[in-house]
């Protein structure tokens, strides 16, 4: 995982730079396919600001937190950043088993009327007329 880090009105220190890969280790630990994360932290007056985009296979997550400390903002950032990964995670497993549970039910559906058929066609058989 490629994380950019920029800092808008605020100097990125090594402990800042040390303290964002650390948080972020954590979304690694949910989801391995994230590809690049973009992480800006920005100064406004007494809001201190941080946000991320994040590109997974085929979508980009995005989320923004502020507060009065740089580090507070980094921890509700991550909080969001990391809801809304296992959101798309759960997504993206839900929808790829639907389509398998669906052809799984047909097939028992399937044979189930057969079987319907079968016994139908054996009592009609065994039935004198």
């Amino acid at each position: 995982m490629q994380i950019n880090l920029t800092g808008h009105h605020v100097d990125i220190t090594e402990a800042l730079k040390g303290y964002v890969d650390t948080k972020f280790d954590r979304l690694a630990r949910h989801f391995d396919h994230v590809i690049n994360v973009h992480v800006i932290l920005s100064v406004e007056k007494l809001r201190q600001k941080a946000e991320a985009t994040i590109h997974i296979n085929g979508a980009k997550v995005f989320a923004d937190a502020v507060h009065e400390d740089m580090y507070a903002a980094i921890d509700g950032l991550i909080d969001k950043l990391d809801r809304q990964v296992i959101k798309y995670k759960e997504k993206r497993q839900n929808h790829r088993g639907a389509g398998q549970k669906a052809a799984a039910e047909a097939q028992l559906a399937e044979g189930a009327d057969a079987e319907a058929a079968l016994a139908a066609g054996a009592l009609a058989e065994g039935q004198p007329s």
